[in-house]
């Protein structure tokens, strides 16, 4: 079982850059993919990023491809969403989760409660 709680998001300029946290407690986050998801008023969560066990692998969505990079410390069980040059449609309820396969999986079985990141024009 792993329980994540993001940490790091509110409010910036478009132009600006934020940087996620999502620290895990449990034994096992070093054997978890981990990925990042957003969710927009009116929209469904989407992915955004994700990461293998080790952190040699990554993976990113079309639209955050050169502008956000996912990071992982297994020694302090925390994964890192880093967000640059952030645009208004980046606003969102941004959520860590953990899945038990790999970086392109569509089933994630851990989730965190999610952290408000809005980007103001």
């Amino acid at each position: 079982q792993v329980q994540l709680v993001e940490s790091g998001g509110g409010l910036v300029q478009a132009g600006g850059s934020l940087r996620l946290s999502c620290a895990a407690s449990g034994r096992t986050f070093s054997s978890v993919v981990m990925g990042w998801f957003r969710q927009s008023p009116g929209k469904e969560r989407g992915f955004v990023a994700s990461i293998s066990q080790s952190g040699s692998s990554t993976n990113y969505a079309g639209s955050v491809k050169g502008r956000f990079t996912i990071s992982r410390d297994n020694a302090k069980n925390t994964v890192y969403l880093q967000m640059n040059s952030l645009k208004p449609e980046d606003t969102a309820v941004y959520y860590c989760a953990g899945a038990s396969s790999n970086i392109y999986s569509k089933q994630y079985d851990y989730w965190g409660q999610g952290i408000q990141v809005t980007v103001s024009s």
